[in-house]
């Protein structure tokens, strides 16, 4: 198995260390310096930018497992930089000659997002609901879906669209917001967000690899819950008072970030768990909020 992540950044990095559990494994950034930080981590990378280079070409030959991690830019008519560059590449994978891009590609994994859905009141949606997001960034990603779902078809092979929660984990996470006094707390009324741990999302990615998991699945916990909770759980992990509390309704916050809180709606994980006989680490912000903070003061304490 050699897992091929492009885009290795924080979720594409998790995904390469629990990969290179299966095989081999490589991870591409944009920069010499990002393969550089690869390599700190013991995660072997190549540069990927607006080209397909002879190091690339050479991963491309012997992939069984592509995980794409890039994101479509955030308009319409779809700009995917990877289905630019990729595409080109065809012959079908198993129709190639060996040695040749693809020729030896299982499985692709598309990393996108629970956006998607757009806005269901709060109610309760599963990989059945309908896309109905007005949100630019949504339509071009479920653009984006469709058009690895239909260059997987192409190529003959199963391609997995996980659909992500918001992303969080060791040093990006609220417990790190209440230590350094980082966070807002913005209260909207029946406002629901999912979460997913970083660790969840990678092993959840291997298993839907090894399954050659062929459709979509909602890769999330299984605990919505409004952001404030979050937040003031996070402060009394670690001791301090939870910040003031500010009305949505009119605080002054970037339109990005209100465009956040326009969609409003609670995400199902049943299918993952059964497809893949997926267990959850963390099941909810709760588990995974405290095992960070185990870990913080674990190497306070080795640190002192």
């Amino acid at each position: 198995m050699h897992t091929l992540i492009l885009g290795a950044g924080y979720s594409g990095r998790q995904i390469a260390v629990e990969a290179a559990r299966f095989g081999t494994v490589c991870g591409t950034r944009r920069t010499r310096e990002g393969v550089a930080e690869l390599a700190s981590l013991n995660i072997p990378g190549c540069v990927l930018n607006d080209a397909i280079n002879d190091q690339i070409l050479a991963e491309l030959s012997r992939v069984t497992h592509l995980v794409v991690s890039v994101a479509p830019q955030r308009e319409l008519p779809l700009n995917d930089p990877m289905l630019k560059l990729l595409g080109p590449l065809t012959p079908a994978g198993r129709a190639s000659p060996a040695g040749t891009p693809f020729s030896s590609l299982q499985w692709i994994g598309y990393l996108s997002t629970i956006g998607v859905y757009g806005d269901h009141g709060g109610e309760w949606v599963d990989e059945t609901t309908a896309c109905n997001s007005t949100q630019t960034r949504s339509l071009a990603r479920r653009e984006a879906e469709l058009a690895w779902q239909a260059m997987a078809r192409e190529w003959q092979v199963p391609v997995s669209i996980l659909r992500l929660s918001g992303i969080y984990g060791p040093g990006r996470n609220a417990v790190a917001d209440a230590i350094v006094g980082r966070a807002h707390m913005l209260i909207k009324p029946g406002q629901y967000f999912n979460r997913i741990h970083v660790e969840d999302l990678a092993r959840a990615t291997l298993l839907a690899a090894q399954h050659r998991y062929d459709g979509v699945l909602n890769i999330t916990d299984e605990l919505p819950a409004a952001p404030q909770d979050v937040i003031r759980h996070a402060h009394e992990l670690v001791g301090k008072p939870a910040p003031e509390a500010r009305d949505f309704a009119t605080a002054d916050i970037s339109p990005m970030a209100r465009s956040f809180y326009s969609e409003n709606k609670r995400v199902r994980n049943d299918l993952s768990k059964q497809a893949l006989r997926f267990e959850y680490r963390y099941p909810d912000y709760r588990a995974g909020l405290g095992d960070i903070w185990r870990g913080i003061q674990q190497r306070n304490s080795r640190d002192s």
